[in-house]
């Protein structure tokens, strides 16, 4: 089969196609034949370093497509089941991987493996951010950053059908039009505006109970000075770089606030918490009021394309591998 590996950190160039020996699952694990791969930003930082690898490595976490073969003592899938992974998997820059079972969720009828692997991993991250580790409530302010990229586009819909006011932040006039769309009430443009200045103009002065930065180092000072007293700050990506160190007598000056920095495996902790959160997200699609946008796709031998344009901060919504 191909996949995508590297065997030293750097840019995108690092990244390389090989031909390699098809996986056999073994004891609890599954073979999926991917349909369609997920890129993630988190892709960029084990590639470049910022998240240890063993090198050399394979590349990805997100795939969806239909189980091949199943390893001895699998009980939860058999051959031909449609399913989708976001965990559990490094190296999903593949024709196939090898997943274990427990990681691995089943597709309902009416979500194709596009859909899935396009928002699957954003979603389930969304899930967890404005339902359990905040569970945001109707007539709750928050702010979004970079609301037009995958994880963004998903929270905005999602926290609008809770009832929340959504202020979201993004780069260009073409991405606010977008999120926009999504129903975003206020959209600022951070490389123009004072982000924090705006939402406090919005709030009269208040600031919001929960900001989520994915953006990082560009937007700290921002999100920091956008949080009302004893809010809630979210920092959740390093898309710009990874934020600075919390200095705890900041969090004292700006209003007592809260500061956590999650990973969607301390919430996805167990086969149950998985299954969960896939459910409520395929709901949230099947009902219409979270819709996935697939903003680019690439072959599976132009992963170099795809990281660069991720880099660029050029694409919207998802972006794919198709095998």
């Amino acid at each position: 089969m191909r996949a995508v590996h590297f065997e030293q950190t750097g840019g995108p160039d690092v990244l390389q196609l090989a031909q390699v020996e098809t996986p056999q699952p073994g004891e609890g694990q599954v073979l999926i034949r991917h349909e369609a791969i997920g890129v993630n930003f988190i892709d960029t930082y084990f590639r470049s370093g910022l998240y240890p690898a063993k090198l050399p490595s394979g590349l990805g976490n997100e795939a969806a497509g239909v189980v091949e073969a199943v390893g001895p003592g699998v009980t939860r899938f058999r051959a031909g089941d449609r399913v989708a992974y976001a965990s559990g998997v490094m190296g999903s820059y593949a024709d196939f991987a090898v997943a274990p079972a427990a990681r691995v969720v089943k597709l309902p009828d009416g979500i194709d493996a596009r859909t899935a692997a396009a928002g699957l991993l954003k979603g389930m991250t969304t899930e967890f951010l404005i339902r359990r580790l905040h569970r945001v409530q109707p007539g709750e302010t928050i702010l979004a950053h970079a609301a037009a990229g995958g994880v963004g586009q998903i929270m905005v819909q999602w926290a609008k059908a809770l009832g929340a006011t959504v202020i979201a932040t993004v780069g260009s006039e073409a991405k606010a039009a977008r999120v926009r769309e999504l129903g975003a009430d206020h959209v600022i443009l951070y490389r123009d505006q004072d982000v924090a200045a705006e939402v406090r103009r919005i709030t009269g002065g208040q600031g919001v109970s929960v900001a989520y930065d994915s953006v990082g180092k560009d937007t700290f000072e921002g999100t920091l000075g956008s949080i009302a007293k004893r809010g809630l700050f979210v920092s959740f990506g390093n898309a710009s770089g990874p934020p600075p160190a919390v200095e705890a007598g900041r969090l004292m000056r700006a209003g007592s606030l809260f500061f956590t920095r999650p990973t969607m495996g301390d919430y996805l902790a167990t086969t149950e918490e998985l299954d969960a959160s896939a459910a409520a997200l395929f709901e949230m699609i099947s009902s219409g009021k979270v819709q996935i946008e697939i903003g680019q796709t690439f072959p599976l031998a132009d992963a170099r394309k795809a990281h660069e344009a991720l880099a660029s901060r050029s694409t919207v919504g998802a972006s794919l591998l198709i095998p």
